[in-house]
């Protein structure tokens, strides 16, 4: 199977289901960003995987992280789908994968100190790559809001999608401050 079809040189690509729509649409648009977003998770990920961070912390940070992804590309099909759908079904996300983030925030700021201002991003490298996958969370959030959905059923898995991206983003930047506690880096804060 050759990797490129010619398929989209003429600026269109396909939905599930074959439907071609131009790559400015704004289903092509959230979808390509969610795969940003999945990509630079996939990047936490590997700038995690060094022996110095083989703890039990790390492994299930990066485990947790692989199931983030998952969900994320769930999400990135369901975005793909076009509006009259395709007789293809995509599992819908469950309030589990909720909880499963806001047990994570919930685990992760019992172990740092708290908040009393804006944090500037930065830190070690894996602080500052969460602070740019939240930041790409947020869009890919923005960009769910941006799709019309034309039925209930879309509708419903487009409201859970965004308030898992909602929570993500939250994730994100509670880890990018775990980051900083578990390697004592010092966190950096806007005082105006």
């Amino acid at each position: 199977m050759k990797i490129y079809t010619k398929t989209g040189d003429q600026g269109t690509t396909s939905l599930v289901g074959g439907k071609r729509v131009f790559k400015n649409d704004p289903r092509v648009e959230a979808y390509g960003e969610a795969d940003e977003l999945i990509s630079y998770i996939g990047l936490i990920i590997a700038q995690s995987e060094n022996p110095a961070n083989n703890s039990k912390t790390a492994v299930q940070i990066r485990k947790d992280l692989l199931e983030i992804q998952k969900v994320l590309m769930n999400i990135s099909a369901f975005l793909a789908m076009p509006e009259e759908g395709t007789g293809k079904q995509i599992t819908p996300l469950e309030d589990a994968e909720l909880d499963f983030l806001e047990k994570g925030i919930d685990a992760m700021t019992g172990q740092i100190p708290p908040l009393h201002s804006f944090v500037i991003p930065g830190g070690p490298i894996q602080a500052a790559t969460c602070h740019v996958a939240r930041c790409v969370c947020r869009r890919v959030e923005r960009r769910c809001i941006n799709i019309h959905s034309i039925d209930e059923n879309l509708e419903q898995n487009l409201a859970k999608s965004k308030k898992y991206l909602n929570r993500l983003s939250d994730y994100l930047f509670t880890l990018a401050r775990f980051f900083c506690t578990i390697t004592n880096t010092p966190e950096e804060f806007w005082l105006p």
